[in-house]
């Protein structure tokens, strides 16, 4: 007891004589707090996808382990928080979720909307259970934004880019979607992993080789923007513009916010308590950005040009069976970085892997949606498997004209080595208490 203060030692006591077995009242508390909070942050947080990334993992790892510090059946993900016996784990989660909301969005909507959303769910908690919760939740809350207050993000962007262009074969150089963005996230610390090159995809195929001009020639047929049906189905065009939020299927639903999407309507069908939602979504997250982590960093270091480029310079690339195009456009914009690996492709795969590994099985039923900013379904696409969906975000990549096929595989490999190796190390079941 040498971590409280005489304040605390006396609500204790209040608590453990109206409390018998807090641990099963923890077990039981309502798993919306996870939810809602998810979805207020989803409509209030704005900016390059990297930021986002690092702010759904922030906001998601500090309810879990106020949930955790708790409810006990897991290990905390970053915080090794002593929560007193009794303490509501649905205050701890929304007090949390709250905090760290308003420290990475801090505009007086979003502070406003957190506040009601606040309010709205302590309301419904015993006073004296809540007091206790909320105490751990405003603990975990500082402990992750503590962490993440010098965590090289201030740096991950430099302008102009750490990187400059080339014009040798092979070498990344400016498309008409601009400067490199976000050249030095080797600077910032990943969530779980030792390094940012921890899994560092293996080396591209050489311009010279077979292997690579199979794969220039591939994208080259299906990537561009007026590629026959013969070469790319209606169906792998959606896909395209879909994961890329552009042209007819244009939304306001991110490849990071539909997995979210995903994880809050499985959380919801198979009833998890509001521990097993709030690991998801904190494992979920942490594996989303390590993964975009792993493969932005791949870019810095390989420099591949992007498939606009090299079939636009095919005459210098040194490769019999590549041709030049100079005149070929691709379905999908090009994203201002190099090609390998592949961003999205990394997402999607630390994604799927996380789901299928917190919940036991890759085969899951549930459709993934895709909304506009007022909430109108743009498509709505049922999956049974969540390597399915990973999968197709991968290829639409492809079918947009944006990645070589060995950008694609080599992405797979290393994001679900990086999933993995957050699973196995973080949130394991009671390998530690702290009750």
């Amino acid at each position: 007891m040498n971590r409280c203060t005489s304040y605390w030692a006396a609500t204790l006591v209040v608590v453990a004589l109206s409390v018998s077995t807090p641990r099963a009242e923890a077990g039981n508390q309502r798993a919306e707090a996870a939810n809602q909070r998810n979805q207020l942050l989803q409509q209030n947080i704005a900016g390059p996808p990297f930021p986002q990334v690092r702010g759904y993992a922030m906001l998601h790892i500090a309810m879990a382990d106020a949930v955790l510090a708790i409810d006990g059946r897991y290990d905390s993900f970053h915080a090794r928080l002593w929560a007193p016996r009794g303490a509501s784990a649905e205050a701890a989660a929304a007090q949390a979720g709250h905090d760290v909301l308003v420290a990475l969005v801090p505009t007086p909507a979003a502070q406003a909307a957190a506040d009601t959303l606040l309010q709205s769910r302590l309301a419904t908690i015993h006073p004296g259970l809540r007091f206790l919760g909320v105490q751990v939740g405003k603990k975990a809350a500082k402990s992750i934004l503590d962490w993440r207050q010098n965590d090289g993000y201030a740096s991950a962007n430099p302008q102009p880019p750490a990187f400059e262009a080339s014009t040798l074969p092979g070498i990344w150089r400016p498309t008409p979607s601009g400067a490199y963005i976000f050249s030095a996230i080797d600077n910032a610390e990943p969530f779980g992993l030792l390094t940012v090159t921890q899994f560092l995809p293996v080396p591209f195929p050489q311009l010279e080789s077979a292997a690579y001009a199979t794969d220039f020639n591939e994208v080259k047929k299906v990537g561009r923007i007026d590629a026959p049906l013969t070469d790319r189905t209606a169906e792998q065009t959606r896909f395209a513009q879909l994961f890329a939020n552009v042209g007819p299927y244009a939304s306001a639903t991110s490849a990071f916010r539909l997995w979210s999407n995903v994880a809050r309507d499985l959380s919801q069908q198979k009833s998890l308590s509001l521990a097993g939602t709030a690991r998801l979504f904190a494992m979920l997250h942490a594996s989303i950005h390590d993964s975009l982590q792993t493969s932005q960093h791949s870019k810095a270091v390989y420099r591949l040009w992007r498939p606009e480029t090299a079939i636009a310079h095919a005459d210098v690339d040194n490769n019999d069976a590549t041709i030049a195009d100079p005149s070929r456009v691709p379905l999908v914009p090009t994203p201002p970085y190099p090609a390998y690996s592949s961003n999205m492709t990394c997402i999607g795969t630390g994604a799927a892997r996380m789901l299928a590994n917190v919940l036991g099985n890759d085969a899951q039923k549930f459709t993934a949606t895709w909304y506009t900013a007022t909430g109108t379904v743009v498509w709505a696409q049922p999956y049974t498997s969540l390597w399915k969906m990973g999968d197709d975000q991968a290829n639409s990549r492809i079918w947009g004209g944006l990645h070589y096929r060995f950008d694609i595989d080599e992405s797979q490999v290393s994001c679900t080595q990086v999933a993995d190796y957050l699973f196995d190390n973080f949130m394991q079941p009671d390998r530690k208490s702290f009750h």
